[in-house]
């Protein structure tokens, strides 16, 4: 095993004034590369904000200094496999346990004492970073004391044996197994597909990353499908966790079984005037992902997803069947993601059975799955509102 060498910190340029951007090195086997704002006083709680898929620690860039001028040490990490961190491992046949839930929350935890903290105030997670951050604070509430989920609900831990369902987190999955799924999904006409089960497979790093378009075409129609941009984001509940329920889930969550990503958002490339309007993500801005993921490819994310839906990961996670998230938590994403309805029940089953000291679910309006990104300000008010409320 090659492991990924850290290219160095992102370019002060990229980011706002006041942010910087430096590696950690001893972060359980990784140098992790870190944003931070509020780092100027050492004796200010610590506020973790974990990015999702396929994301980086720059999706926090328009929250870092408003959550630092609320008296906090923000830090956003690019989480193993992703961005400038180094020390993991890139082959689809390499580590994959490094990948699994406990070791990415070994990776958070690591990094708050690395970082000269003993507890986190609250971990912010958000998209795949929200089952991260939820695990946190479920394995280790005496170090991580408040937990935002932001955009994937947490239904709770699997139970002692468990066989996986989308979701991707190793929490409980919603009605019949997943190989009943498979099948209902491909007997359809189009065959449809679940993407966490194609981001399992070998060739999904390729079609994305060699895709005919270019990563930075990829990524700008990724963004868009799955913003308020695209009207098609119009979320309901649906009835059961069946074949033809998941089929009226737009195509970025069940694809059509004979496509894959790249193909399948390229179908929705927004045009070139609609870039030019998309205030919430720039070209320049965009750039910052396209040249991170042109470097590195989407192996190291996709690992994750492996990881989700392996029957072996979820069986360990049943270690914790029946534990709830007992420290203050809370939920926020767009009106207009699908993500929130992607598995039945899940929703619910966050806010009355998997946490126990519940304090507020916020859907905004104007974003879709990018709500930190779409619509900051709003973000913002209410992760201050939530912070300040566990004083």
């Amino acid at each position: 095993m090659t492991a990924v060498v850290s290219p160095g910190p992102l370019d002060a340029a990229l980011l706002p004034e006041g942010v910087r951007s430096r590696l950690v090195p001893g972060v359980n086997g990784l140098t992790m590369h870190v944003i931070e704002a509020g780092f100027e006083s050492p004796d200010r709680p610590l506020l973790l904000l974990l990015h999702g898929f396929p994301e980086l620690a720059y999706s926090w860039r328009k929250l870092m200094l408003p959550l630092a001028e609320g008296g906090y040490h923000v830090v956003a990490p690019d989480q193993r496999g992703y961005g400038r961190t180094g020390g993991w491992d890139p082959d689809y046949d390499g580590d994959l346990a490094s990948f699994s839930m406990p070791s990415l929350v070994r990776d958070v935890l690591s990094l708050v004492f690395a970082l000269g903290h003993r507890s986190a105030a609250a971990v912010v997670g958000h998209d795949f970073g929200s089952p991260v951050a939820a695990w946190c604070a479920l394995i280790r509430p005496d170090v991580f004391r408040a937990v935002a989920m932001m955009s994937a609900p947490f239904a709770g831990p699997p139970p002692l044996s468990a066989v996986p369902a989308p979701g991707g987190d190793g929490s409980r999955g919603a009605g019949s197994g997943a190989a009943d799924i498979h099948a209902e999904l491909a007997g359809l006409t189009p065959p449809r597909r679940h993407y966490q089960w194609y981001y399992a497979t070998r060739e999904a790093d390729e079609d994305m990353w060699r895709c005919p378009q270019g990563v930075h075409d990829f990524m700008r129609a990724y963004y868009h499908f799955k913003s308020a941009d695209w009207p098609g984001n119009r979320p309901f509940p649906l009835a059961a966790w069946s074949g033809g329920e998941l089929a009226k889930l737009p195509a970025y969550y069940v694809m059509d079984a004979r496509r894959g990503m790249a193909d399948t958002v390229a179908a929705e490339m927004p045009s070139a005037q609609q870039i030019a309007a998309c205030r919430w993500l720039p070209d320049d801005e965009l750039r910052v992902y396209g040249e991170e993921y042109s470097r590195t490819g989407f192996q190291g994310g996709l690992q994750w997803y492996r990881c989700g839906v392996s029957p072996r990961f979820a069986t360990e996670l049943g270690l914790f069947a029946g534990r709830t998230i007992d420290v203050p938590s809370c939920f926020i994403a767009g009106a207009s993601d699908w993500g929130i309805e992607q598995r039945p029940g899940a929703l619910d089953a966050m806010r009355h059975r998997a946490c126990t000291d519940f304090r507020g679910c916020w859907l905004i309006e104007g974003a879709g799955h990018w709500v930190q990104q779409e619509q900051p300000e709003e973000t913002k008010r209410r992760l201050l509102e939530f912070l300040q409320g566990l004083a």
